[in-house]
């Protein structure tokens, strides 16, 4: 309990250090409730980071936001921070809906980006966002999906975990209690292309293509519970979806933001197939066989709790005819709150034990901006990828892909 308390008081309250001369400069489109954990907090401790300006639809709204965090410019629209060349990047947590348009209108301006997640609506504006000719430019702007969980050492250690050829079955679930939400959230109006899939789904979808380290084929099933009027219709609350990816396997996503009142961690399950592992010891008859079972609990939030359990079964059993001799199990558990607890190949990688996942995410997308070497990214290939999945789910559910952005044509023209 004393080191938890310590990680999260670490997280809220990092040490400063000095900002850099050349310390990045960043505008932030929107007062989201999300800004300050994944931007604001995080870059205190980064001294390469500075947040310099933000906008808002509503001016009164910004200026208590940046007289909050301690930003020192007030915009009057998110094309005057785009227009400002004192501003090197950008942060976009706005409305699904308006992500397109504004990494858009971002990137043409010659702004490195740092995109929420979902990346977009759909995948039709994934193509078209993720292969603008800007991005393919030797010194072109970067453009990354804030996938921040990816970046936690936990889940890059539970990746390590798992043989992805091997993999059967994966599972994932994640919730939001009924009162961590309310219906007039961004979450529940279709026009901004809202769901518990593009809100808490994007992370469980994910987690099976990393697992399985492959695409879905099929949708299989997609059952959703959904609103019934006005912006609501069409809005998932919850779902559970199926989907079938290559060789047969099988991945399995469930979420809701109107769960229980009690909230239960994210987690997510690997299950490897039997496989033949080297034992010089048994006799020429026999052989010994293994099946492992990983699952990482706290997937999304691992710096408040997580844990990671492997589950491994063996059997002796003979050549011929597949007689089991002798079963055993072995079971271990592991947390990381660092690259340094997770040892071996990990062990030299920055972070500390309070660094949210934000914060790893942060450092990544400064190394790639600075021109350095990245230990992680979520490739532009990938977040189509991921718009894809989330395309079939809901096109299986019936309830159809989310709108795509007019800006679409307007950039056309």
């Amino acid at each position: 309990m004393a080191a938890m308390i310590g990680r999260i008081w670490g997280a809220f309250n990092p040490p400063k250090p000095p900002k850099s001369k050349d310390a990045l400069k960043f505008g932030i489109l929107g007062a989201a409730n999300i800004a300050p954990l994944a931007l604001v907090g995080p870059s205190k401790s980064h001294p390469e980071v500075v947040l310099q300006a933000v906008a808002a639809r509503d001016r009164t709204k910004a200026e208590a936001f940046a007289k909050t965090n301690n930003i020192p410019e007030v915009k009057n629209s998110y094309q005057e921070i785009l227009d400002d060349p004192n501003i090197d990047c950008v942060f976009i947590p706005l409305a699904n809906s308006l992500h397109f348009e504004w990494a858009v209108r971002s990137i043409r301006a010659g702004k490195h980006v740092l995109l929420e997640k979902p990346s977009v609506s759909n995948s039709t504006e994934a193509q078209i966002l993720f292969n603008l000719p800007e991005l393919s430019k030797h010194d072109g702007p970067v453009l990354l999906e804030a996938f921040h969980n990816r970046f936690y050492p936990a889940w890059s250690f539970f990746r390590s975990l798992i043989t992805p050829a091997d993999v059967v079955h994966v599972s994932s679930n994640s919730m939001i209690p009924w009162w961590g939400t309310g219906k007039d959230d961004i979450h529940f109006n279709y026009d901004l292309a809202g769901g518990t899939m593009m809100a808490m789904g994007t992370y469980n979808f994910a987690a099976l293509r990393l697992a399985f380290d492959a695409d879905p084929e099929e949708c299989l099933s997609c059952d959703v519970t959904p609103g019934t009027e006005g912006v609501h219709a069409k809005c998932d609350y919850d779902f559970t979806a199926k989907f079938r990816f290559p060789n047969g396997a099988i991945g399995e996503a469930h979420s809701t933001l109107k769960g229980p009142t009690m909230w239960t961690p994210s987690h997510v399950t690997a299950t490897h197939k039997q496989v033949v592992v080297p034992d010089k010891t048994l006799p020429d008859d026999q052989e010994k066989v293994q099946s492992r079972q990983v699952t990482l609990h706290g997937v999304i939030h691992g710096i408040f709790w997580h844990r990671i359990d492997v589950k491994d079964v063996f059997e002796i059993r003979r050549k011929d005819n597949g007689t089991v001799i002798k079963t055993w199990t072995e079971q271990k558990s592991h947390k990381t709150y660092s690259f340094s607890e997770a040892g071996e190949e990990f062990a030299g990688l920055p972070g500390e034990t309070y660094w949210m996942s934000y914060r790893y995410m942060l450092e990544q997308f400064v190394n790639r901006v600075k021109g350095r070497k990245t230990q992680y990214w979520v490739s532009r290939e990938d977040s189509i990828a991921q718009m894809k999945m989330l395309d079939m789910a809901y096109e299986k559910s019936g309830l159809g892909v989310r709108p795509t952005s007019a800006y679409t044509t307007t950039m056309a023209q």
